[in-house]
């Protein structure tokens, strides 16, 4: 039996760029990731490498941007008045922070530039525009 669109799977992975620096793995959570294929749960290019795989199989493969978080949008960096910060923590760049959105659910923000009036807010994914590599093991297909 292999993968195929629509079979829920559980998947062990290691997520690393070019570098070899590890950015997640699955062992780091403490069990296989378990999703549907197809479900859009997973970035695309990660679903996408499962299709065909057998239980027990092994493979690396390389994702461009475009196949896992997309490049960043310009649309996604934004100022916002500094006043609208909690006042409890003096902000720095490079901190992170909970935005409220009009749903009442919140994303996280990165900063990425201060002046004394405002504070550029960037809530692109942290890995938007970056080649993943991934070493996926499908564990089982349920």
């Amino acid at each position: 039996m292999t993968v195929k669109k629509g079979d829920k799977v559980k998947v062990e992975y290691e997520g690393s760029f070019d570098d070899g620096t590890v950015f997640d793995k699955s062992e780091i959570h403490g069990k296989p990731l378990e999703f549907e294929v197809g479900s859009g749960q997973v970035i695309k290019g990660f679903d996408e490498a499962l299709i065909g795989m057998k239980k027990g199989e092994e493979k690396t493969v390389k994702l461009k941007s475009a196949d896992a978080y997309g490049e960043p949008k310009k649309e996604l960096v934004q100022k916002i008045p500094r006043d609208h910060l909690p006042k409890d923590k003096e902000p720095a760049v490079d901190m992170m922070l909970l935005m409220g959105l009009p749903d009442g659910k919140q994303m996280p923000a990165r900063i990425v530039d201060l002046t004394d009036k405002e504070v550029t807010v960037d809530i692109n994914h942290p890995l938007a525009g970056k080649d993943l590599n991934f070493k996926l093991k499908i564990v089982d297909i349920l």
